[in-house]
């Protein structure tokens, strides 16, 4: 930086800053529910899938341990299994394509686009048509945008195949006014620590119009069972606790503001990049994305793991999402895949940086990333 007067610090992402401001209210919680001593499911979970099936405009929200576990259970209760295929995107978390693997189902890719990081929908498209086998569609949502849904909607009706939403980094997210959680079959979100909606642990949800698949979900949860000791489905143990459920209820609260925060904070980086006219690339909000929460800002920038040292030696934290593509992770070897095979996932996992965008970030913070790119690239 031109003279800085000091090298602040400012991390990719400050859970101590959220929690300085709730901190009171979610203790009162957290002692109400030890003198229940109510701590699996129960009232508190039932009251906080409420809560999040209005948010998320759905009939059914059914809590389990992770959005991990989320994705496995969206894809039992859809019987998905051996000798099926799943297509999704090679350019996500893991848990993506490890869910498909550990319901016997296999993996298939198609390239997303630069722009949205999402699917693109002519690959899907190619995709489809190439592998007959495919029963589900995983359409992930990430850094906080809804993908393209609609056509991908579209495509999977006339297959007769189901649509699961990967909103794990989305919880609020819009789709021309719908909300992420209720544009497909079932839908999976994650309450990690660092996303919008997070727990002080692992907790995940999933949400659904269908009262079928609702039931079916709240039995898999429990080891497949719907009364006690009699096992219909063999399911997993899964089951959200009650105190990362009363903490969840009291970041719900909070978590409208939170995301105008991030938006806000979004709106001014693209802004500030935009007048420096620097070589990185901010990311886009297409016009079906009504709303964006903004879970990462994740740039596109040349010499990134060079930036990103820069960035270090600033103060400034920041995070690689994602150096290796699924498709070329070592345990999916046996799926034949190659360098190249899909090349825009390919040149994001080379380029892509996140960047600080918590609701808690002042001016001066969004400045300050700013100029520090700005003299790696200008000098």
């Amino acid at each position: 930086m031109a003279n800085p007067p000091q090298v602040r610090q400012i991390p990719l992402l400050d859970l101590r800053a959220q929690h300085r401001r709730i901190r009171e209210e979610v203790l009162r919680e957290l002692v109400r529910v030890v003198d229940s001593q109510n701590f699996i499911l129960g009232a508190e979970v039932g009251a906080l899938e409420g809560e999040l099936g209005t948010y998320c405009g759905t009939r059914f929200a059914i809590g389990c341990a992770s959005g991990t576990d989320a994705l496995f259970l969206a894809l039992s209760a859809l019987g998905i299994g051996a000798g099926d295929e799943v297509l999704t995107s090679p350019y996500s978390f893991f848990a993506t394509a490890g869910a498909i693997v550990r319901v016997g189902a296999k993996p298939v890719f198609a390239d997303v686009e630069a722009a949205t990081f999402n699917l693109d929908i002519a690959r899907v498209r190619e995709q489809l048509a190439a592998h007959p086998r495919v029963r589900a569609l995983i359409v992930v949502h990430l850094f906080g945008a809804c993908a393209d849904v609609d056509p991908l909607l579209e495509l999977a009706r006339a297959r007769g195949i189901a649509v699961i939403e990967d909103a794990a980094q989305s919880i609020g997210a819009e789709y021309h006014g719908r909300r992420a959680g209720s544009l497909g079959a079932v839908a999976c979100f994650s309450f990690y620590p660092s996303k919008n909606l997070g727990g002080y642990g692992d907790g995940g949800l999933l949400t659904t119009n269908d009262p079928a698949l609702a039931e079916r979900l709240s039995a898999l949860r429990v080891h497949g069972a719907r009364r006690k000791y009699v096992h219909e489905w063999v399911g997993i143990n899964s089951r959200l606790d009650a105190l990362q459920a009363a903490v969840l209820r009291v970041k719900l609260r909070h978590l409208d503001a939170w995301t105008e925060a991030r938006r806000c904070n979004a709106d001014y980086y693209r802004q500030r990049l935009a007048t420096l006219e620097l070589p990185v690339v901010a990311p886009a909000q297409p016009h079906y994305v009504t709303r964006h929460v903004w879970n990462q800002f994740v740039i596109r920038a040349p010499e990134r793991d060079r930036l990103r040292e820069h960035l270090h030696h600033c103060g400034v934290g920041t995070e690689v999402y994602y150096p290796v593509p699924l498709h070329l992770q070592p345990c999916f070897a046996d799926l034949g895949y190659r360098p190249g095979d899909f090349p825009v996932s390919e040149q994001l996992a080379r380029e892509a940086l996140a960047l600080p965008v918590y609701p808690e970030l002042n001016q001066a913070d969004l400045d300050y990333v700013c100029e520090a790119i700005r003299e790696f690239y200008q000098g």
